[in-house]
């Protein structure tokens, strides 16, 4: 199949558990909760969307006809790094790993990732990662799965290791995601014109409601892509 893709670039992490954290972004282009052009944004599922990921003309970006070929270009964002895994410090104690991370996002990526992507990836020493809005299950053998839930829809995908719920969403109460099958909860305030209430709000609720934990944007916070 030919994977179309928005862009690809380096950089940090900027968001929930893997927060800091060195990876190339693939952003996938199309989405099944909006169109991506702002003219129909009145009608989205998620009208806070903030991402572009509409087209293949980002940097990095264009249509890719093997799984072989999306991860080439991925490598090639990458700086000269070590591949493999930092032993363990203490016995007991889990491998932190160290090998590169790709984050594959949208959009919804999960409308291309398949498992001939994963086992590329794999192939080439990666980590996988992927930021979902959990209404398509997902394939085997992520390595690191963020879920966020969008207000009407149906989540399919109920168990991951991260949630991260963009807060509020009328109609979606955190309480209602809380005995779903992850890892960490967190609470991401919804950046729009309400951000300072919508901070107050996510701070209120993390301090009543462990385990959920609030999940700032730290790109946005030190002005980084």
């Amino acid at each position: 199949m030919n994977y179309l893709i928005k862009e690809i670039f380096y950089t940090l992490q900027g968001e929930g558990a893997q927060s800091g954290r060195p990876a190339v972004f693939c952003r996938f282009t199309g989405c099944n909760l909006w169109s991506g052009i702002d003219e129909d944004r009145a009608d989205a599922i998620c009208p806070f969307c903030d991402t572009d990921f509409v087209g293949t003309d980002g940097p990095g970006g264009g249509v890719f006809t093997t799984a072989a070929d999306l991860v080439a270009a991925v490598r090639l964002m990458l700086p000269e790094i070590k591949v493999g895994a930092v032993e363990e410090a203490t016995p007991g104690e889990p491998k932190v790993s160290a090998k590169p991370l790709v984050i594959c996002t949208g959009g919804e990526p999960l409308l291309q990732l398949d498992d001939e992507l994963i086992a590329a990836f794999h192939a080439d020493g990666f980590d996988i990662g992927v930021e979902t809005n959990g209404t398509i299950l997902a394939p085997r053998g992520i390595d690191w799965l963020c879920v966020s839930p969008k207000a009407g829809t149906e989540l399919v995908q109920t168990s991951g290791d991260e949630l991260k719920l963009v807060h509020p969403q009328e109609g979606l109460d955190p309480e209602s995601l809380a005995s779903l099958d992850f890892k960490h909860f967190f609470l991401q305030p919804r950046d729009d014109d309400r951000l300072k209430e919508n901070i107050e709000l996510s701070i209120a609720w993390c301090l009543a409601h462990p385990p959920w934990r609030l999940g700032l944007q730290m790109h946005k916070i030190v002005g980084i892509d």
